[in-house]
């Protein structure tokens, strides 16, 4: 029997990355998944968006779990949207027990100089969209009244300042505390609250120009320069995390072996977030 076995999943930004890396790590443990993403390009983010072939790539491989999945288009910016695919979701699979709230987008600004357009964008992409997605899931969690696990994606910029992201620093920062809230607000539900802080994960929004200019000073660096400055961040000698690491935090969370832990920041960062490190022998 699996650890989630006999539950659905709710998790936005499926298309591809950690979202997809999230699906089938629960459908190999037993759950239906209710999955969306927006499938097409965004203004002012600097890397492609998922799209249809992402959608069907991440549909083959949970079926090849022999789990169900409903996989639709939709933008987490639009509550009318979350919420048709929630009333969708119960009516097809009977329940929503697990909610990972994963879809983001953003790209570097000095905080002085970036447009009122891209951080508001980027606050309504990364922050909002998860009181949305909350918003539109939880009230099928409590009628239900089987409790459940929710999960919101933030990231070491939830518990630290990075340079030139400032308006994702300041979205993340705002996950923790969104988190903490409906925690308190939803425990008496039965149904936990946590949030994943990584570091640096191998998908889309890291592996662009634009983020490799950020940490390097360089948007046409090498891939062995951006692993050396990535690797820096880190007690341990690794660049980034890949997607199913963190997936494995989010099973963790999703299952009963997590089931008095709630109202957390579980850091999944190879140590990016202690204050001095030793430098790497390589």
């Amino acid at each position: 029997m699996g650890r989630v076995e006999g539950r659905v999943a709710f998790i936005t930004g499926a298309g591809r990355g950690q979202g997809r890396a999230h699906a089938v790590r629960l459908a190999e443990e037993g759950a239906d998944i209710v999955a969306l993403d927006i499938l097409e390009d965004a203004e002012g983010v600097p890397y492609r968006m998922s799209t249809l072939e992402d959608r069907d790539e991440t549909i083959a491989a949970v079926e090849a779990t022999g789990r169900r999945i409903l996989f639709e288009k939709a933008d987490t910016r639009d509550l009318a949207a979350l919420q048709r695919v929630a009333a969708l979701g119960v009516e097809q699979f009977g329940s929503i027990d697990i909610v990972v709230a994963n879809a983001a987008a953003t790209g570097p600004a000095v905080s002085y100089e970036m447009s009122e357009e891209a951080f508001v964008d980027t606050i309504d992409r990364c922050l909002t969209s998860s009181w949305r997605t909350v918003r539109a899931t939880a009230p099928h969690m409590i009628e239900a009244g089987r409790g459940g696990s929710i999960i919101l994606t933030s990231s070491i910029a939830g518990l630290v300042a990075i340079p030139n992201l400032a308006h994702y620093t300041a979205a993340k920062h705002g996950v923790s505390g969104l988190m903490k809230a409906f925690a308190v607000e939803l425990g008496p539900f039965d149904i936990r609250v946590n949030a994943i802080a990584s570091s640096n994960v191998r998908t889309p929004m890291i592996d662009n120009a634009a983020i490799r200019g950020n940490w390097t000073g360089n948007p046409s660096a090498t891939d062995d320069e951006v692993r050396r400055t990535m690797s820096a961040m880190h007690i341990l000698d690794v660049p980034w995390a890949e997607p199913v690491d963190i997936a494995q935090a989010v099973l963790w969370l999703a299952s009963d072996e997590s089931r008095y832990v709630t109202g957390s920041t579980i850091p999944v960062d190879a140590g990016a977030l202690a204050p001095f490190t030793i430098p790497h022998a390589s």
